[in-house]
C-alpha cells in the first residue's frame, strides 16, 4: 500500500491571520504604547472619583449647607436697604453674579478633588505617556461597514452587558435604600425647609455612597479584564515575531552579505599595505602576521596583516613577491594572531620576542 508523507507544519497557521500564540515583544509594547494603546478601566476612575466626592459631601455635607443659607440670607438681607429706583436689573445681576461666585467657591475643592483623582487614578493605570496618535483623524473611522461590524462586535456586547450591570445594580441599591424611608419621604411636607433639604441631600449621599462602592468593585473586575484584553490583543503570529526581528535586527541573509562585503574590503586594504611589512611571522603552515615598526610613528611595532589557513598562504605569497622576510615562530604568531587586532599595535609583554625577531630581519638586510 503507498503512503503519502506530509509534514504537519505545513496546516500551522502561521501568516498575518494565524493564531496568536507567541507573547507581545518588548518593541511591539513600546509602539502600542507610543500610539496611546493601554489597558485602562474609564469606569474604575470614574467610579473612584465619585466615591471620593460622595465621601466628601457626607463628611462636609452640614458645614456646607450652613455656607450655602448663609450665602443666600447674607445677599436678600439687603434688599429691603434699597428703594425702588436703587432696585435695578444691573444691581439684581451684580447681586446674583456675586452669591453664584460664593456658590462656586464652596463647592469648587469638590470638583478639584474630582479631577485630581481622576488624573491620579488614570496615571496609576496607564503611568505618564504624551501621544498625539489618539488625536489623528483615521478616515477608516468613517467606513459604515467597519462601524457595524463593531457596533455588533464581542466587545460592544460585553459593554452593554456591563452596561446593564450596572443601571440593575443602580436600581437595586435605590430601592432597599428607600424601601424603610418611603413615610419620611412622603411626609416631607410637615417639614421645614431646612429639615426637608437635610433629608434629602442625606438619601443622596448614602445613596451615591453605595453607589460608588459597587461602582468601584465593577471597575477593578473590568481593569483586571481591560488587562488580560489587552495582553491577548497584543499577543503575536510566528510570523510577526519573524518579521520584527527581520526590521529590528536585519535580515540574516543581507547581514550575512554585508560582512562577507566587509571583509572583502577589510582584506583588500590589509593586503595592500602588507608590502610596507618588515617580516611575516608564521606558524609556519596555518597562522602568519605581518609586522612593521616606524619609531618616527608608533611607539611600538604594528599587526599590518593576519591571517590563518588560506588567508596566510596569500600573505606569504604576498611578502615572497616583495621580498619580505618570513620567520618561523609558532609561539609569537600564535599569541599575535589571537591578541593583537590589525592596526593595532603590539602589548609590551611581546615586546622582547618581536625586538628579537626585528633585529634578526634587520641584521639580514643589514638596517641595524
Amino acid at each position: 500500500m503507498p503512503y503519502l508523507r506530509y509534514d504537519l507544519q505545513l496546516f500551522a497557521k502561521e501568516g498575518s491571520g494565524g493564531e496568536k500564540t507567541e507573547e507581545p515583544t518588548a518593541k511591539k509594547l513600546k509602539d502600542a504604547r507610543n500610539k496611546g494603546q493601554v489597558a485602562k478601566s474609564q469606569d474604575l476612575t470614574g467610579a473612584v472619583s465619585l466615591l471620593l466626592f460622595f465621601a466628601i459631601l457626607k463628611i462636609y455635607v452640614g458645614s456646607l449647607g450652613n455656607s450655602f443659607m448663609e450665602t443666600i440670607h447674607e445677599n436678600y438681607r439687603h434688599i429691603p436697604d434699597y428703594t425702588n429706583d436703587e432696585f435695578t436689573v444691573p444691581l439684581v445681576c451684580s447681586m446674583l453674579g456675586g452669591q453664584i461666585g460664593q456658590i462656586l467657591l464652596l463647592v469648587a475643592p469638590f470638583f478639584i478633588v474630582s479631577v485630581l483623582t481622576s488624573i491620579i487614578v488614570t496615571l496609576r493605570q496607564v503611568k505618564f505617556k504624551i501621544s498625539t496618535e489618539p488625536l489623528r483623524p483615521k478616515f477608516s473611522k468613517f467606513n459604515p461597514v467597519s462601524g457595524m461590524k463593531k457596533l455588533f462586535s464581542k466587545e460592544k456586547l460585553i459593554q452593554l452587558g456591563l452596561s446593564i450591570a450596572k443601571l440593575t445594580v443602580m436600581i437595586y441599591i435605590v430601592y432597599s435604600f428607600l424601601k424603610d424611608k418611603w413615610t419620611l419621604v412622603f411626609d416631607m411636607y410637615e417639614y421645614t425647609l431646612t429639615n426637608a433639604i437635610a433629608l434629602i441631600g442625606d438619601i443622596i449621599v448614602n445613596v451615591g455612597l453605595r453607589i460608588s462602592v459597587c461602582f468601584v468593585i465593577i471597575g477593578i473586575v473590568d481593569w483586571m479584564y481591560q488587562k488580560w484584553k489587552f495582553h491577548q490583543d497584543m499577543k503575536m503570529t510566528k510570523q510577526e515575531v519573524k518579521d520584527e526581528y527581520k526590521q529590528s535586527e536585519g535580515d540574516p541573509k543581507v547581514k550575512s552579505q554585508q560582512r562577507q562585503r566587509m571583509m572583502q574590503a577589510s582584506r583588500r586594504r590589509m593586503m595592500q599595505e602588507l608590502p610596507q611589512a618588515d617580516v611575516v611571522i608564521t606558524n609556519p603552515t596555518h597562522l602568519a602576521v605581518a609586522i612593521k615598526y616606524d619609531k618616527e610613528k608608533y611607539d611600538a611595532p604594528i599587526v599590518l596583516a593576519k591571517g590563518a589557513d588560506y588567508l596566510a598562504q596569500k600573505i606569504k605569497d604576498a611578502a615572497r613577491e616583495h621580498d619580505i622576510e618570513i620567520v618561523e615562530n609558532k609561539p609569537l604568531a600564535r599569541m599575535l594572531y589571537h591578541n593583537v587586532e590589525i592596526g593595532q599595535q603590539i602589548p609590551p609583554e611581546l615586546y622582547q620576542m618581536v625586538a628579537e625577531v626585528l633585529a634578526y630581519v634587520y641584521g639580514l638586510k643589514g638596517k641595524l
